[in-house]
């Protein structure tokens, strides 16, 4: 039987992968994909579940799914992913309206579980193996044609007292080197401009396999491929070696952007989250990337009001954003998540932890205003997205901008520029904490 099956999919490019992934396995076994879940047959709301606030988003998602369903313009609801990994017990009985579930290990049986609601009536509830879970198999790209993602590990072995990611999605799994670098040719092959390399922590990549890390090995092989650029997504501070470094720093191809979540710089929390740097490392580190990657971007993720963080150890953080001038960083309360060990600790209530946070992103604000200020008058080569008819105006992003994570780069032109096209844009201003230009 054929079915028409709509996809909605939350939280990380993880998560979208996975999602890209069984749009491909639906499309195999004879189903179609469209865009809309009205009147569809089978909506998946791949859920993410790593904190509270995204649990809360996905259940949104998944009663406004109900609605449609008790409007008779959608059958059946399957929710997969995170959040379904994490409160599998209370999913069915919270929420009556969903008709089957499949855990992160377990999103290969998506064709048979939509088989299962149509035809059999049956509620489907598949939890397989997270630790053990099949990583590869063909997507269907979710993301515009100009980028992709490529995941090169699943898990994750750091074990960071805040965090829940190992019990959702098991130990850290590093995939073949053979595997990638073909689906990476397909994704140049394909057209893809933009490769983003991601996993919970990419530097850990290799380890598990042979006790050596691998990262700066499959990089050098991923810039021999057609991509015009190569960013890299979740570096993690102690397995950033000099090696990779200097593969980051040689290579044109790779863009001179790092995403390093830190989380916090006082070393009594550093220790109490078994994090396993102190702020004398994190230093050392960002600047020996200064200095041997000339133009380097830096994004960070910082909790504030996590356990042991008084006046004096928020100061601290601060004084040390204005020290290190990182460029981007997105600062999120803690969020005392149910099965971690962070959350049995004493801390502030969520109230000052959301106060602290919102204290932390003015002082990141001003850093930002001050580094698009310093580069107003230069180029930059800009990967253009699309057109704005209400700005009058083209966007994009160059290499210091990531998609969804970070602003944009707004230009006028006078002739037409194509979706996906790189361009030189000379930046003349700035506009709510984005720079906007002019082609060059």
């Amino acid at each position: 039987m054929s079915y028409n099956v709509s996809f909605i999919s939350l939280g990380c490019a993880k998560n979208q992968v996975n999602c890209e992934q069984m749009m491909a396995l639906c499309a195999e076994a004879g189903y179609s994909i469209q865009a809309q879940p009205e009147g569809c047959d089978v909506v998946v709301v791949n859920t993410c579940g790593f904190l509270a606030s995204a649990c809360e988003e996905a259940i949104e998602n998944i009663l406004e799914m109900a609605e449609l369903k008790k409007a008779g313009q959608v059958k059946k609801i399957l929710v997969t992913g995170c959040m379904t990994q994490r409160y599998k017990e209370d999913i069915f009985h919270e929420l009556p309206e969903v008709d089957g579930l499949l855990g992160t290990g377990s999103y290969g049986d998506i064709a048979t579980a939509i088989a299962e609601v149509m035809e059999k009536g049956e509620k489907p509830c598949h939890l397989g193996n997270i630790h053990t879970a099949n990583q590869s198999g063909e997507r269907i790209l979710s993301t515009p044609p100009w980028y992709a993602y490529l995941r090169i590990a699943e898990g994750c072995d750091n074990h960071c007292a805040y965090c829940v990611i190992p019990s959702l999605r098991g130990k850290y799994r590093s995939r073949p080197m053979n595997e990638l670098l073909d689906e990476a040719a397909e994704l140049a092959s394909a057209g893809v401009k933009e490769l983003i390399v991601i996993a919970q922590d990419i530097t850990r990549y290799g380890t598990d396999l042979n006790g050596e890390h691998q990262l700066a090995k499959l990089l050098k092989e991923l810039c021999k491929l057609d991509f015009h650029w190569i960013r890299l997504h979740y570096l993690y501070p102690t397995d950033t070696t000099d090696e990779l470094i200097d593969v980051i720093a040689s290579e044109p191809k790779i863009v001179k952007y790092l995403d390093i979540p830190i989380q916090h710089c006082n070393d009594t929390i550093l220790k109490a989250m078994n994090r396993r740097d102190t702020k004398a490392d994190l230093l050392a580190l960002l600047k020996k990337l200064r200095e041997k990657v000339p133009g380097l971007v830096l994004r960070t993720s910082l909790i504030a009001g996590l356990p042991y963080e008084d006046d004096a150890a928020f100061e601290e953080l601060c004084d040390f954003l204005r020290e290190v001038r990182i460029e981007r960083a997105g600062v999120f309360p803690f969020s005392p998540e149910d099965g971690t060990k962070a959350a049995l600790m004493e801390h502030v209530d969520m109230e000052e932890a959301q106060r602290r946070a919102e204290l932390a992103v003015d002082v990141q604000s001003d850093i930002i205003d001050a580094y698009n200020d310093s580069i107003l008058g230069e180029e930059r080569e800009v990967l253009c997205e699309g057109y704005d008819s209400q700005a009058q105006m083209f966007y994009g992003r160059s290499y210091a901008e990531s998609p969804d994570i970070d602003g944009r780069i707004w230009f006028t032109a006078d002739s037409e520029i194509t979706p996906g096209s790189f361009v030189n844009v000379r930046l003349t201003g700035t506009m709510d904490g984005e720079t906007t230009g002019e082609l060059v």
